[in-house]
């Protein structure tokens, strides 16, 4: 029944996932088509920035479609705790997507103002509709950020959170971008492409950021005192553990897994550390949240000798 219980929250999770992938992809595709082929039209560099920003968007979230339907397969014999990891490595795509596609607005941006400072080219300022692409563009942005948001926290997934990272990326660029063309229809066409340059910056930082999350969870960085302190607070009340010694954490997409090594009284006997051990782990399980496997290793209080 338990297990009946766990398959069905997991693919209402995967759909979640889904959904928020699906409608961000939707999304970029709008708006890629709606900012580059304004800012060629309308004179903006920076809103032309913002589009090419969007176009990479769309690239990496078919990307991380693929990524999660895949993350979904059950468990065989070459991956025995499943596909869930691949929501991680979805994340990194996404980060060097984000951080590439940062490098190539700056250098085009930079190479723009510096070309309208000495004069190689002349630029007129960007048309009102340009504006109105740039502000649609943000409104659109705040009301998916904060709804991704709260899909990654309701399903745990790291790619989706790097999703919405970068939906609140997006709306600093296209405010950026909106700032640009302000002052380029006020005079000083310097400022479009300069915008485009500030872009990048903001695009980059959000994918350095998106990179060392994802990375941190491929490398098995320890998940932090928070579960530590959960796990200790689980076990304080549970008959004969005696100490706990270590905690070892790491995750497979959104689940953790656990080694833990406790002391028991060196008097019992083998057969009553292994009900003490399976305890700890029965009520780990039932008290700690996407925790799906805990491994109990005990030996006497005060002996560096592992006996189980």
């Amino acid at each position: 029944m338990k297990e009946r219980a766990r398959q069905i929250k997991e693919e209402q999770r995967r759909r979640r996932s889904m959904l928020a992938v699906q409608i961000g992809l939707a999304a970029n595709i709008v708006l890629a088509v709606l900012k580059a082929t304004v800012g060629i039209i309308g004179n903006s560099p920076a809103l032309l920035a913002d589009g090419i920003n969007s176009t990479s968007d769309v690239a990496y979230g078919i990307v991380v479609s693929i990524f999660v339907r895949l993350s979904g397969k059950p468990a065989d014999r070459e991956h025995p705790y499943g596909h869930d990891q691949l929501e991680s490595v979805a994340a990194v795509v996404v980060g060097a997507f984000v951080i590439t596609t940062a490098i190539a607005i700056f250098w085009n941006s930079v190479d723009s103002v510096w070309e309208l400072l000495t004069g190689q080219k002349q630029a007129e300022g960007a048309s009102r509709i340009a504006l109105g692409i740039a502000f649609f563009a943000i409104l659109i942005k705040i009301g998916l950020s904060f709804w991704t948001y709260a899909q990654s926290r309701i399903t745990r997934n790291s790619a989706i959170l790097a999703l919405a990272q970068d939906h609140r990326n997006d709306i600093f660029a296209s405010a950026a971008a909106a700032l640009g063309i302000i002052f380029g229809r006020w005079g000083f066409p310097w400022v479009d492409p300069l915008a485009g340059a500030v872009v990048s910056i903001i695009i980059l930082h959000t994918g350095v950021e998106i990179l060392r999350s994802a990375t941190d969870d491929l490398m098995d960085t320890l998940p932090g005192r928070e579960l530590a302190q959960e796990i200790y607070t689980a076990l304080r009340d549970v008959p004969g553990v005696e100490e706990i010694e270590e905690v070892h954490a790491h995750r497979f997409g959104p689940y953790l897994m656990v080694n833990l090594t406790i002391g028991v009284d060196g008097a019992i006997n083998v057969a009553e550390g292994d009900r003490i051990a399976t305890e700890v782990e029965n009520t780990l399980l039932t008290q700690v949240e996407f925790l799906r496997r805990v491994y109990v290793h005990y030996h006497p209080v005060g002996c560096n000798n592992q006996t189980d």
